[in-house]
């Protein structure tokens, strides 16, 4: 890693690298929170394929979550980069904070594609899906 790739971390002041996204819960706006995971990723030195499975997921936790959206409402989306890797929080205002089914084949993909992931309900039925990817992870073969 060079100093010009290096992920800056929490200074004294305490500011820490994140970046939030706020967009109209629809999927037409997907393809640009797609190219924003894409380019946190690669900066954070992600592999090719990494980078891809992210976007991936987060395509998945998104369209498990606009599914639920009330009508008019955001799809805010967090970023973490952090020195290990990166934190992607996904969430909507739901009608009843239903969490997303941990037995789909849905799930099976995001967990498979992103690392940890894990989903909880938030004040006002706000439901989260956090994923969590670890930079250099090898999967076993």
């Amino acid at each position: 890693m060079t100093e010009e790739t290096a992920v800056p971390t929490a200074d004294a002041a305490g500011v820490r690298d994140a970046v939030t996204v706020n967009m109209p819960a629809d999927s037409a706006y997907l393809s640009v929170l797609r190219t924003a995971t894409a380019g946190l990723a690669a900066r954070l030195d992600f592999t090719l394929d990494e980078i891809e499975d992210l976007r991936i997921g987060v395509d998945e936790a998104c369209a498990m979550l606009l599914s639920q959206a009330l009508p008019g409402t955001e799809l805010t989306t967090e970023f973490e980069l952090t020195p290990e890797g990166m934190r992607i929080s996904v969430s909507v205002l739901t009608a009843d904070g239903r969490l997303p089914a941990r037995d789909t084949f849905a799930w099976t993909v995001l967990s498979a594609l992103a690392g940890d992931v894990d989903a909880e309900v938030g004040p006002d039925d706000r439901v989260y899906i956090v994923l969590y990817k670890r930079r250099g992870t090898l999967e076993p073969t």
